[in-house]
């Protein structure tokens, strides 16, 4: 058995990060300078798949744009709208029926990044005479998640967000599934209290009625990134893990300035006086940055003019500009966002234009 087929996510509406996400898709959120669902893409072609399909909102048109028909890859990449309205995650996999036919497939949540070696758990998969395999991951709280339960050690049940988990472990939004088993198992299923289809409910069936389903722990990282802090978490530990040579200087340099780490400096950025640099730090492409103080664990999109500020732990995306002394850190900063002086001196109170759910700490 092989697993040649992906069914990635590129749906839903991701409140937890509003206002960040009600101008872009979550799954495009940049991470190590990258969009986020780049990572997932990248997992899955080094796993051994060549084919993936994606899901997305009705009337997505954003998506398709910049992950193209996967030649990037030296894969085909398809899209399939999710019709119907959120219904759950079970539901997507359901959607994608005619694409996966009888074939095994992986199923990889692209909101979830991993560090560690997929290929290793496709493969075992794959030599198993498994029906299913359950990637695992140890976390603080799983009432978030679904849980497996186990008993005597073995694996007898996976339960959807327990208001009192019986374990620390949770299912992540990594599976892989074996011929046919899954949609005959999504016909048997009923929607939750909730009214969704949920993929617990799917690993429910499987274990209460003699389906194998085996099971393997993620020894690096791993993690979902629901909330703001986790994509700062997860840009950090991509950054951190990332070889010298991800770190290119395409971009001009002060003589003045003080670089030291891992920086990558995009084309046509220019980088003048007074600057300091600590990596792990990426720059993307036309940024200007002058009299400012960058890193570690920063990354900066194309277009964005930095001035004067003292940044750390943080995401900056494309077009913005910071022309003012500040300190910013552990922060998530949207396209095209403005932080300047008031031009009349002092301003006795600062003046705001925000977005819904934006939060500001000073």
């Amino acid at each position: 058995m092989k697993i040649k087929k992906a069914i990635l996510t590129g749906g839903g509406r991701a409140t937890r990060l509003f206002p960040i996400t009600t101008t872009i898709n979550k799954h495009l959120l940049p991470l190590a300078n990258k969009p986020m669902i780049f990572h997932a893409i990248e997992r899955a072609v080094e796993a051994g798949v060549e084919e993936i399909f994606i899901n997305t909102n009705p009337g997505e048109t954003e998506l398709q744009k910049y992950i193209g028909d996967g030649g990037h890859w030296g894969i085909t990449i398809k899209f399939f709208e999710q019709t119907g309205g959120p219904q759950g995650i079970a539901h997507v996999v359901k959607q994608a029926e005619k694409f996966i036919g009888d074939d095994p497939f992986l199923f990889f949540l692209s909101d979830n990044i991993m560090i560690g070696n997929l290929k290793e758990i496709v493969d075992e998969f794959c030599k198993s005479n498994d029906d299913c395999t359950l990637v695992l991951s140890q976390v603080p709280d799983a009432r978030h998640f679904g849980v497996p339960v186990f008993e005597n050690n073995k694996l007898i049940d996976v339960i959807e967000k327990p208001t009192n988990p019986p374990n620390n472990f949770a299912v992540t939004g990594i599976y892989l599934y074996g011929p046919k088993v899954f949609f005959k198992a999504y016909d048997k299923i009923e929607k939750s209290a909730r009214g969704e289809y949920e993929i617990s409910s799917i690993h429910s069936y499987f274990l209460k009625n003699n389906y194998k389903v085996g099971h393997k722990e993620i020894t690096g990282y791993w993690k979902d990134t629901g909330q703001a802090e986790d994509l700062l978490t997860a840009n950090r530990l991509l950054l951190e893990q990332m070889t010298e040579g991800s770190f290119p200087n395409h971009g001009a340099v002060d003589k003045s300035a003080e670089i030291k780490g891992k920086v990558q400096i995009g084309v046509g950025s220019r980088i003048g006086k007074q600057v300091k640099i600590q990596g792990p730090v990426m720059i993307g492409e036309n940024c200007v940055l002058e009299d400012c103080t960058i890193g570690p664990n920063v990354t900066i999109g194309a277009g964005t003019e930095v001035y004067g500020a003292n940044i750390k732990d943080s995401i900056l995306l494309e077009n913005s500009l910071i022309k003012v002394s500040i300190n910013i850190t552990d922060s998530l900063l949207g396209k095209g966002i403005k932080l300047i002086k008031r031009e009349n001196g002092e301003a006795e109170a600062h003046r705001m234009v925000l977005g819904d759910k934006t939060v500001i700490e000073m």
